[in-house]
Parts: structure tokens; C-alpha cells; sequence
């Protein structure tokens, strides 16, 4: 991806940035398709129970689990998540947590070997580490766990306790995954984020010594006050620490919808021709350090799962971002979690309340969701080869839906103006993003979304 020419001159094909309207465009990131802003109300806990039902026996599962706390609040933070001072709520949430585990493996069984388990959140260290156990034994219980399989969790490093490290290594982690956004500190005050590298790489090096050996670490782009200068020290210092996996996904600033982003002033934000130098900047400089660039915004070590199975066709796309995790069926845990199941999505209440109420009840907590039609199925699968290969022969996808490239004839016309400013490459019934403009992957795979401009969804930038 090298957008530069001899003389060190910028050369964005056929004047990209001259396109801010583009490159401002706000589209979804596609960790699903129909995107979480058009489920709906429609569908609800009796639909899901039925889903569950209906899971052809011996299929593999992907757990996720939400655990909406925090210590401190990160106005950057786009997540479902509140701060609190005592641990009181944390443990009382859990006990209802419990009890939806016991709901939804009721429905399931032990029919269906688990393949992946996601701990998110907010902050899921902020468990105590006898909560830890307690709910990795409960999941064990419940579920049959497949011998290999992922357990990641998400970590803040800031507050790290050694007896929290030893818990989740005794509740047989495999990956951790450690957010550290931006290691300059005119970002990390402008973001309430004070973490300074010696607290990341003090997690790193006890989560390695304890045997939690795989470690992505997560950085943003687009932050306020964020340089390239800035940029490129903290991708030297996370170096350091030689990650498997590294995202770069970048900042969306949506006070709107999230009311503490009202904190950040807008002034602050880089404009999109300088979001998009900071995304190439992290790009050269990951990919120079030897990892290998996976969809829009991963990074991962050649030997790494992630970076086989792109290579082999195999990536997929999740509401955690890029897997290499093949399972047909993601049950999410908690509130505002999502699922993904074979006949749609559903997601939980994200008011703890309202969720709590539902479970105490004996009822799945299901706020809206949606049924997949064989027309989503087909643009989903379009969308996802998008963005995880940056290509795909709609030819090949459409066929056994019956269809061809010949249904996308309005969609391939769509795509032709993009072609024209080098976002996409156009060759029958075969698209193809370059590599020079894969920050431009959601553009193309946006012209796909017959959903888009429905309702008033809320999405972040293109770039």
C-alpha cells in the first residue's frame, strides 16, 4: 500500500482525497449484514428460542459474553458500558448472568462443542478473580467445550492484578487482548485513557508468564490530537511487545448517540485527508515490521491463525471484527450482546435493568433482532467476502441462490463511478478493491446494502 512516489509525493489514485465526501461518507463497519441499526422489535425472545431449537445437532458454537462495567469511563468508547465505584453491581449482574446461561444452554444442550469464547465488555477484569472462576466453571458446566477451543478475553492492562492474571489463566485463556489506543499523552488526557506503556507492558509480560501466550493489542486512529508523529511512536513501542495480532480500527465520533463523546471537542479531530495519512502510516508501518495486513483494519504475524486463514479463504467477519472462528452460530451472554444464529440475529436488552427483569422473569432477555431472508443471506455473503478478502465473483457467491451478477446489474453500475476513482476494480462479474485503497472497502461494499438508506441509521466514517 505505498501511496508515495519517488520524490515522496503523494499519489491516491485518480485524486481520492479530492473526494472528502467519500471519504467522510458514513457507512457501517459490516460486522453483520442486516447491520445492527435495522433490527427491530419484530422479533423477539419466541422467535429466538425456536432459532435455538431448530440448531442442527452436533453444530459448532461461538460464545460471546458482555460484561457492561467499567472503572473509568474512555470517552472515545463506543461500547455498552457503565462506570461503577463498587463492586456490589458487578456481582449482582453476574448472579442474573448465571441465570441466562442456564436459560439458553436448556435450549441447546450439549449437542453443539464450542468452539470460541469471547469475553467483552466494558471491562471484563473487572471481575474479581473468584467471579472469574465462577463463570468460566458455570460456561464449562454448561457447555461442551470442544478440546481446542479459543478463549479470549478482553483486558485492560491499567489496574491488572497478579491474582486476576492467575485466574484467567487457571480458567484456560488462550488470548488476551489488550487495548491501548494511543501512548501519547496529549491523546490518552483528551480521551480520559491514562495508560502509560510501562502498565501495558507489565500485563503483557505477567499474561505470557502465566501461559497466556497469544496477545492482540488494539490501537485507534483518528483520535483527538493525534498525529502521525504520535501514531508512529506508539506502533514502535507496541512493537515491543511483539503481538501475534494488532487492530487499528478507527476513532467514530458519534456524540449523538453516545453523550460523553460530547467531552471531545470536535476542533480536536483530524479531517479525513488526515485520518486516512495516519491509517496508510500504521499500514506501512505493521506491514514493514512483518505482519500481514487482514480485511480493512488487522494485522497479523504470518504464523498466526488469523493470517492462515485469510490466506486460505477462510477469514470471517464478526461482531468482534476478523476471525479465523468457522462457527455457524454465535450466542451472545449478557446485556446488549448479540447473537448470530442460521435463521437471524437477535440481540439483548442493553439496559441492565431491563435485561435483569426479563431474566428474573425466566425469559430470555431478546429486545429486536432479525430474520434472514435468502436475499440477506446472498448480500451478506457478497459483503463479507468484501471485506475479508477484499474481492469476490459475485457469480460464485450468487449461484447457489439461483442467481448471477446478472441480479446485481444496478449494483455493478453503482460501482462503475467508484472504479473510475480507483476504489474498485470491475472485470465481469468479478470485483476486486486494490490494495491501494482498501481503507475504501466499505464504500464498495456498502453499494450492496439494500438496507442503507432505510430509517435514520447512525454509522461511522468510511475511513
Amino acid at each position: 500500500m505505498n501511496f508515495l512516489d519517488e520524490s515522496g509525493d503523494r499519489r491516491y489514485p485518480n485524486a481520492m482525497l479530492e473526494r472528502h465526501d467519500l471519504l467522510s461518507a458514513r457507512v457501517p463497519r459490516y460486522t453483520s449484514y442486516p447491520t445492527a441499526p435495522h433490527f427491530h422489535a419484530g422479533v423477539g425472545a419466541d422467535a429466538y428460542r425456536g432459532w435455538l431449537a431448530a440448531l442442527p445437532a452436533g453444530l459448532p458454537l461461538s460464545l460471546y459474553l458482555h460484561v457492561p462495567f467499567c472503572d473509568t469511563l474512555c470517552w472515545f468508547c463506543g461500547c455498552h458500558t457503565t462506570v461503577v465505584n463498587r463492586y456490589d453491581a458487578v456481582a449482582s449482574y453476574l448472579d442474573v448472568l448465571v441465570r441466562e446461561i442456564d436459560l439458553v444452554a436448556a435450549l441447546i444442550g450439549k449437542d453443539h462443542p464450542v468452539a470460541h469464547l469471547h469475553w467483552g465488555g466494558g471491562s471484563p477484569t473487572i471481575l474479581s478473580p473468584a467471579d472469574i472462576a465462577r463463570l468460566a466453571g458455570m460456561l464449562r458446566t454448561r457447555f461442551a467445550f470442544a478440546e481446542c477451543a479459543e478463549f479470549a478475553v478482553e483486558i485492560d492492562p491499567r489496574g491488572l492484578g497478579d491474582e486476576t492474571v492467575a485466574a484467567l489463566a487457571a480458567a484456560g485463556v488462550t488470548r488476551a487482548s489488550i487495548g491501548v489506543q494511543d501512548e501519547s499523552g496529549d491523546v490518552q488526557r483528551a480521551i480520559n485513557r491514562l495508560q502509560p506503556h510501562e502498565v501495558t507492558a507489565s500485563a503483557v509480560e505477567r499474561l505470557r508468564r502465566a501461559g497466556i501466550g497469544n496477545i492482540n493489542i488494539d490501537l485507534v486512529y483518528g483520535l483527538p490530537h493525534q498525529t502521525e508523529d504520535g501514531l508512529a511512536y506508539t506502533i514502535a513501542r507496541t512493537l515491543e511487545l511483539k503481538p501475534q495480532r494488532f487492530a487499528v480500527f478507527g476513532y467514530a465520533h458519534v456524540p449523538h448517540f453516545k453523550k460523553h463523546m460530547n467531552l471531545i471537542r470536535p476542533d480536536t479531530l483530524p479531517d479525513a485527508e488526515a485520518r486516512l495519512k495516519q491509517y496508510e502510516l500504521a499500514h506501512r508501518l505493521l506491514t514493514d515490521a512483518g505482519y500481514v495486513a487482514i480485511g480493512l483494519d488487522h494485522f497479523a504475524l504470518p504464523d498466526d491463525g488469523l493470517a492462515m486463514a485469510a490466506a486460505e479463504g477462510r477469514l470471517a467477519r464478526n461482531f468482534q471484527g476478523y476471525t479465523d472462528d468457522a462457527a455457524r452460530a454465535l450466542v451472545g451472554l449478557g446485556a446488549s450482546s448479540i447473537g448470530a444464529l442460521p435463521a437471524g440475529y437477535v440481540q439483548n436488552h442493553a439496559s441492565v435493568p431491563e435485561y435483569r427483569r426479563c431474566v428474573e422473569a425466566g425469559e430470555l432477555p431478546i429486545a429486536r433482532g432479525v430474520a434472514l431472508s435468502d436475499e440477506d443471506r446472498l448480500r451478506r455473503a457478497v459483503i463479507e467476502r468484501l471485506m475479508c478478502d477484499l474481492t469476490v465473483d459475485i457469480d460464485a457467491v450468487a449461484k447457489p441462490f439461483g442467481k448471477s451478477a446478472a441480479d446485481f446489474k444496478d449494483e455493478l453500475d453503482r460501482l462503475a463511478e467508484l472504479a473510475g476513482q480507483g476504489y474498485v476494480e470491475i472485470d465481469g462479474p468479478r470485483i476486486k478493491v486494490p490494495s491501494a485503497a482498501r481503507f475504501g472497502v466499505r464504500l464498495v461494499a456498502a453499494v450492496f446494502d439494500s438496507y442503507l438508506n432505510k430509517g435514520e441509521a447512525i454509522h461511522s466514517t468510511a475511513v
